[in-house]
């Protein structure tokens, strides 16, 4: 029997394959919210990003982060790269997209155009980005968001950090600043969770994407547009409990289908 997933779009891949193990809407493009960084992070990862260089947090990052979540990175203060990774991979402060576009030489459009790369190099053809921290405007599907987040977690750092529960970061003004993921699977360790990303908007709804092992093989899942904040939990552990119990697990991959094709407000809060 599959498992009952409430989230609007879902899908799970094979890891090692690609292939697809379970899909629902999985085509269909939907806003993404704060899933986006995962492309702002391969986008400065490919470009060398200086992990032990600091950069100074600007006006324009607190502009292009306004109506999103609180912050804890102030305007003039400066970090790492490395942590600033961290401030959007583990907790998706939204000043730390621009400012690790700047720290590659990328102005906020030209971070926007290579994240447009990355989505066009991995050929996924229904991504498409408008905004660097995933406030405003970023679609993608089920499917191309779970092959995203597979080809991030090859690169070492990335993985090294979207698995990380908690950091603590030091700005260059000795500021200390605790972090706790927002992958909340990863934090219950009830499954051996390897990496992953959340996302909240109006727009979006609550959406997760993350990589767990289940007796040695991986699997990525995504679920998008979830209506309530512990739906896409609630989704991860119904699929999980699915593959604990031996779901199929092709061996092919599958070739990306064609596209198919209000809700109360609430304050932007991109988890």
């Amino acid at each position: 029997m599959l498992p009952e997933i409430k989230s609007k779009a879902a899908f799970i891949l094979d890891a090692a394959t690609g292939a697809e193990i379970f899909g629902k809407e999985a085509d269909v493009a939907r806003p993404i919210a704060s899933t986006t960084k995962i492309f702002v992070a391969m986008v400065v990862r490919k470009r060398k990003l200086d992990l032990d260089a600091w950069t100074p947090i600007t006006k324009v990052d607190a502009s292009y982060a306004r109506g999103g979540a609180r912050t804890r990175l102030d305007v003039g203060d400066a970090f790492r790269n490395r942590d600033l990774l961290r401030a959007m991979l583990i907790a998706s402060d939204n000043r730390a997209p621009t400012a690790l576009g700047r720290a590659v030489g990328l102005d906020p459009d030209q971070l926007i155009a290579a994240m447009n790369k990355v989505a066009k190099d991995l050929k996924l053809a229904r991504t498409r980005f408008t905004d660097p921290s995933g406030l405003r405007g970023n679609v993608s599907t089920a499917r191309e968001l779970a092959i995203a987040l597979r080809v991030a977690l090859e690169d070492d750092v990335l993985a090294e950090i979207m698995k990380t529960d908690h950091v603590r970061v030091v700005s260059k003004n000795g500021d200390r600043i605790d972090y706790t993921n927002t992958n909340q699977p990863l934090l219950a360790q009830r499954y051996d969770v390897r990496g992953g990303k959340t996302g909240y908007t109006d727009a979006a709804g609550y959406c997760f994407v993350a990589a767990a092992r289940f007796d040695s093989h991986d699997v990525v899942m995504a679920f998008l547009g979830a209506e309530e904040k512990l739906t896409r939990w609630g989704d991860f552990n119904r699929a999980a409990h699915w593959l604990d119990l031996g779901a199929p697990r092709p061996a092919a991959a599958a070739p990306v289908a064609p596209a198919k094709k209000k809700r109360t407000k609430r304050p932007v809060d991109d988890e």
